[in-house]
Parts: C-alpha cells; sequence; structure tokens
C-alpha cells in the first residue's frame, strides 16, 4: 500500500477541520482540549533532557496537563494515550489488563517509559508496564515522537512517554474525589499538595475497585476461554519532597507506589489472578556549579512485579532497574550544552530459571541545542556499553526555521537501538541466546502552520528497523522492517468551540515478505470538540481505528472500529464539580487483540472536591 500524499495547500487545513467539527459536533464547543501539540512557548524536558520552549524544538512533542486529564473520558494510561495523534494500543481486555502503546507504528518494545525521570517497565518483557499506573495522580505527561537513543539509550526507536506526579507548591492545596460507574466501578482518590518557606510536598492516595467483565470470547488463542468477569483492583500512594536549599542548590525526593490484583481467563472454569506491583523511587541534588552551569546527580529504582496464580500457568516475575545519573547543562553562545553519565543495572528473578539474571549499562551522552533568530537546531551522541552486547553508539541531528511567523520547517534524522529482552533471550524453550540488538534509522520532516488561532502540524517520518526481532515462539532476527507515513494534526478555536483533530497514515511492514506488524492499523483518526458555558463544561471526542492484524503471518484480522465518548462537567459550588462521562456512547464491540473484549457502553459520576 501506497502512503497516501497530503496536499500541499495547508493554508485552508484550518477552515476545511472547521468545517468537519461543525457537522459532526454541532453542540460541542471549548475547555482545555485533552490532547494538544503544547502550547508555543511552553517549556518540556523530555525532547532536550533540559528545559526548552516547544516552538524551538526540532523534535514532535506532545503535552496533557492535569485539566487535560480530568476532561478526558480515558479509564487507563493506554486509552489516554491513544487519542493522541501518532499513538496506538492494545490491551488483553479493559482495565488492568496487559497492554500495549504504539507509537508511530513501532513496537511496544520501541517506547521507553520514564516516571518522574525513572525508567520503569519489565526487562522480560522488554517492554513498559503501562497496566497498573494510576492516572489521578498523573500532573502531566510528555510525548517524544522519533528516535530517542541518543539522549536515553536501548529502547529509544518510537519515542518516549514520560509521566510526572503531582508536585508540592507554596500554601495548602488538598483534592479528593469519588467515582462510581458501570461494571460496579468504584473509585476514590485524596491527597494534597503544599508548601512553606524552603519546603515543598505532596502526598496522594487511590483505591480502585472495578467488578470488569469477561476477558475473552471463545475466539481466543490456546483455549484460554472462560465466561467469568474479570475483576481489577488497585491501591496506590505517591509522595514528595523538595528542599530549596539556597538561591542556586536543591535537593527532592519522590516515589510512586501502586499495587493491584488483575483477574483474567486461562481456560474454562479457571478463575486466574495476577498481583502486580508498580514501584519507583528516585532522589537527587541539583544545583549551580559556576554562572552558567548546572549539575545533577540522581538516583532512581523501578520496580515490576507480577505474581501470576492460576490453577495452569502459575509464575512469579520481578525486574528492578537502579540507575545513577549525573548530567550537566552549561551555557554557551551556541546553545545549552549537555554532557552526562549513565549507569545501570537491570537485575530479574521469580519462578523462571534464567541462565542469566542481570546486566549492566554504562552510558555517556552529550549534545548541544540552541537558537537564533529564525533557527533552531540540536545535535545529540551517546555510547552505551551492555555487559551483554558490548558498546552501541546512537547519534541525533535536527534543524528548524521560522519561514514567516505564521510558518516554520523542522528536519531531522537519528539512530536508534533495542537490546534483547531476558524472556526472548532465555526463557526456558521459548527464549533464543543468539539473539543482537536491533538498529533503527528514522527521517523525520515536519511544517507547522499557527496563525489566527488555529495551528496545523504535518510530520513526515520515516524509519528503518535492521536485525528485527520477532514476536514468535523461538524469537529471531530478520533482515529489515519499515515504518513510514504521515501525522497530521489541527488544534483551534471557531468562535467559543475548541477544536482538535488528529490523522494517521502509516505503513508497518516486514520488508522480507511485505506482511503488517500485528496490531497497528494504517489509518487512525481522532477529532473533539469542547465548550465552556457559565458553570458547565462538556465535550465529545471520536476516536476511528482502522483495520489490523493480530498475528505477524496476517492471518488473524482485527476488524476496523469507531467510537464516541461524551462527558458534561457541571460546577456545583466554588470549591465542588460534579462530571458524567459516557464511553462508547454506540455501544461498539471491538477488540484491539484477537479474542480479548474491550468495554461497551459504559457510564461513569465524579463528584470532585478542590477548594479554590
Amino acid at each position: 500500500m501506497k502512503t497516501p500524499v497530503f496536499p500541499a495547500r495547508l493554508a485552508a487545513l484550518p477552515l476545511a477541520l472547521s468545517g468537519v467539527f461543525a457537522a459532526a459536533f454541532p453542540a460541542f464547543s471549548q475547555t482545555p482540549a485533552p490532547f494538544q501539540v503544547a502550547a508555543l512557548g511552553e517549556n518540556v524536558v523530555t525532547a532536550t533532557r533540559n528545559p526548552t520552549r516547544t516552538d524551538d524544538l526540532v523534535s514532535d512533542v506532545v503535552v496533557v496537563n492535569r485539566d487535560q486529564i480530568e476532561a478526558s473520558t480515558a479509564r487507563t494510561l493506554p486509552e489516554l494515550l491513544a487519542r493522541t495523534a501518532g499513538l496506538q494500543m492494545s490491551a488483553n481486555g479493559a482495565t488492568g489488563k496487559t497492554s500495549s502503546v504504539f507509537i508511530r507504528g513501532t513496537e511496544s518494545r520501541h517506547t521507553i517509559l520514564l516516571i518522574d525521570g525513572v525508567r520503569f517497565g519489565s526487562a522480560t518483557a522488554g517492554t513498559p508496564s503501562w497496566d497498573n499506573i494510576p492516572v489521578d495522580m498523573i500532573e502531566r505527561i510528555e510525548v517524544l515522537k522519533g528516535p530517542a537513543s541518543a539522549l536515553y539509550g536501548s529502547e529509544g526507536v518510537g519515542g518516549v512517554v514520560q509521566i510526572f506526579t503531582r508536585r508540592g507548591k507554596q500554601g495548602f492545596h488538598p483534592y479528593a474525589s469519588a467515582t462510581l460507574g458501570s461494571e460496579r466501578w468504584r473509585q476514590w482518590t485524596g491527597g494534597f499538595t503544599g508548601g512553606q518557606g524552603a519546603w515543598t510536598w505532596a502526598l496522594g492516595l487511590q483505591q480502585l475497585r472495578e467488578r470488569g467483565q469477561s476477558s475473552t470470547n471463545p475466539k481466543v488463542q490456546f483455549g484460554n476461554y472462560n465466561a467469568d468477569v474479570d475483576p481489577f483492583t488497585q491501591d496506590a500512594i505517591n509522595a514528595s519532597l523538595a528542599l530549596q536549599i539556597n538561591r542556586d542548590w536543591r535537593v527532592d525526593a519522590s516515589m510512586l507506589y501502586s499495587d493491584g490484583v488483575s483477574h483474567f481467563d486461562d481456560g474454562a472454569g479457571v478463575d486466574a489472578r495476577s498481583a502486580v506491583r508498580a514501584a519507583t523511587l528516585q532522589a537527587g541534588v541539583q544545583g549551580k556549579l559556576m554562572p552558567g552551569w548546572q549539575t545533577e546527580l540522581r538516583f532512581a529504582q523501578g520496580t515490576d512485579t507480577a505474581n501470576v496464580i492460576t490453577a495452569v500457568t502459575p509464575g512469579a516475575f520481578k525486574t528492578q532497574q537502579d540507575q545513577w545519573t549525573w548530567q550537566n547543562n552549561i551555557d554557551t553562545p551556541l546553545g545549552v550544552v549537555l554532557a552526562g553519565l549513565e549507569h545501570r543495572e537491570q537485575r530479574v528473578s521469580g519462578s523462571t530459571a534464567y541462565s542469566v539474571t542481570q546486566r549492566t549499562i554504562e552510558g555517556v551522552f552529550a549534545g548541544l541545542s540552541g537558537n537564533q533568530g529564525n533557527h533552531s537546531w540540536q545535535v545529540n551522541a551517546r555510547r552505551d556499553s551492555n555487559s551483554q552486547f558490548g558498546a552501541s553508539s546512537t547519534g541525533f541531528a535536527g534543524y528548524g526555521y521560522r519561514i514567516s511567523p505564521a510558518w516554520r520547517v523542522n528536519a531531522s534524522h537519528g539512530t536508534s537501538f533495542v537490546a534483547p529482552s531476558f524472556n526472548q533471550l532465555y526463557f526456558p524453550g521459548f527464549g533464543n541466546a543468539a539473539l543482537q540488538p536491533e538498529t533503527a534509522k528514522n527521517t523525520d520532516l515536519g511544517l507547522t502552520w499557527a496563525a489566527l488561532g488555529h495551528e496545523v502540524k504535518l510530520v513526515r517520518f520515516d524509519n528503518k528497523i535492521r536485525g528485527y526481532m520477532t514476536n514468535t515462539t523461538l524469537p529471531i532476527n530478520i533482515p529489515r522492517s519499515r515504518i513510514d507515513g504521515w501525522t497530521l494534526g489541527y488544534e483551534g478555536k471557531l468562535g467559543a468551540w475548541g477544536l482538535r483533530a488528529g490523522l494517521d497514515t502509516l505503513n508497518p511492514r516486514n520488508e522480507a515478505n511485505g506482511r503488517q506488524l500485528p496490531r497497528r492499523a494504517k489509518e487512525q483518526l481522532s477529532l473533539g470538540a469542547d465548550r465552556r458555558t457559565g458553570a458547565w463544561r462538556y465535550g465529545a471526542s471520536l476516536l476511528h481505528v482502522g483495520t489490523r492484524f493480530d498475528d505477524a503471518a496476517n492471518a488473524r484480522r482485527l476488524d476496523a472500529y469507531t467510537t464516541l465518548d461524551v462527558y458534561a462537567d457541571w460546577q456545583v459550588a466554588r470549591d465542588w464539580s460534579l462530571q458524567a462521562k459516557v464511553n462508547n456512547l454506540t455501544d461498539r464491540q471491538y477488540e484491539t487483540s484477537y479474542g480479548y473484549n474491550q468495554p461497551g457502553r459504559a457510564v461513569y459520576f465524579t463528584l470532585r472536591w478542590q477548594p479554590k
């Protein structure tokens, strides 16, 4: 399939898209858009590892903040991210079930997940662990789309998702919420942020109970179908503490702990369940060594645990990643020079007898990012030494130019790599110890138009992966896979309306046989509209996902689907609000993984208390 070519006359796009919204959502208008390109002038850190204005970036970055999370209808982190241009998701069931997130059609293992700077995921599965992260504890998300190994090392083929939990600020700011909904959904959240003098702090608690539905249907593979319901429970806590020692130096620490129990199907009459735990911890000191030279020393630990309790295939898996990072940002006439060292240890344990249970990665990285007049630039280089696979070198170079106040172009090229996971290498009967790391080359071309309250961003990307590791019983390196395509994003205002849209067209394929890579659609469209009127705000969002295949042989087809979500908020009093949400309003039956059910129509009511 050839990738569609978009029209060159982008100036007409805002009006065309506005017309689409007017037809699709005649009653809905503006509030903070749940998903948007980061506002011009907003600072982000993920794309360069130091605070950088978004209008100076040469990379494609999306920001989701707390207000936008509350306005969205997403129940899980993958659902939240799937409403973002360039991202797709799959899940083996509903809340708390095994999930994957695909950035620009790359594998889930091609994405780095950071929680307050802490790497989080499973070194046995080789993927981020998306399933047990409490959405209500997230203050902000930054999504970097494109190669990131030159900044962060292995796994940065598709990009980076960085989550920031709630942080302290001066004063005392309590909050609480309670939600009731379909499938006996019961959730409450409470906590506070605060600060006095040189100290700031935050504490949050969350509890979730859901009866759920059957995760599987009779089509599921390996005879796993069971018609019972599959509940999910979760208890979580997050906390942070910081001290501003003086004008130039600061120490801080934060943690997130989430304890969940997820039931799943493992055959007729089998009530299988898994105890899943997510824990991150980080502490560091940062300050000014001399004028223009900021330094930071930080320790981080991420722990992912899954204890599977079932009559058929019990097992326990635990990953612990410890990382020390020393980073320096130095102001120069050419921009900010980045230089640093990283030491990371991965250790796995549990019921599986891996022949190797730990490895060490030593990284050294450097870079330069800056801007002058209409020009922006970024270059990065990194070398990682893996105790199993030796050294890997990666690089990134990008340039942006503002043609006029409304038009901006950018181009970048980067290399990346992925080391095999412990399961791919050593799982008894399924691993292949001869696997080698994947390597990739990605090129981006971008064009942005921003004026008159509208912004349109068009990105062309081409990602070529060598030594692609197959997701088969005995994984092997195949010569090449390739993922190329376009992402078109829109955000704007039309009168009182706030509008947003995203369109992705891509071709994710195994170049050896031309088959489509599993569980990724070649087309995805998202639309949204919001409005605030007095004490009310309300909105709707639509998601269309094209046809996919569940397997590498393209034998099991996943049909296209479209879902529509709506919500309404009522500010009952100064400090109280009531929200109603309807997810999947048309009760569309669909699958993101073959034989696994996704939720039908669901209704939720949330009462929030937030003193002004």
